[in-house]
């Protein structure tokens, strides 16, 4: 008889080990597709829009500072953000000026 509770037990020991196993990789799999791939997507993104960016593109620091690029460097850009000031600037803290795509959609939507 306490050989037979003894076996159940170990059984059921068992099917608890698997559910355990089973909800840590769902878990995983659902932190993977909401959170870990889009991010990654979006990194994608951001790094083939500096990449495409040249001379001329308005553009916003990480800091807020609007400007144009005056030169394009392997790391950095040299940015122009009032007359005759230029600032060198790392190229992660580059954004495209959001404001300045706006413009150019509705300047194409009007015509």
């Amino acid at each position: 008889m306490l050989n037979l509770i003894y076996l159940q037990a170990q059984a059921g020991a068992q099917q608890n080990q698997w559910s355990f196993w089973i909800m840590m990789i769902a878990i995983f799999v659902v932190f993977y597709f909401f959170m870990i791939r889009p991010q990654t997507k979006k990194q994608k993104e951001l790094q083939q829009q500096r990449d495409a960016m040249k001379k001329g593109d308005k553009v916003v620091t990480a800091g807020g500072i609007y400007g144009e690029i005056k030169e394009v460097q392997e790391n950095a850009f040299i940015i122009t953000i009032a007359k005759e000031v230029t600032i060198k600037v790392a190229k992660e803290s580059v954004y495209a000026d959001a404001s300045d795509a706006q413009q150019a959609q509705a300047k194409d939507e009007k015509k």
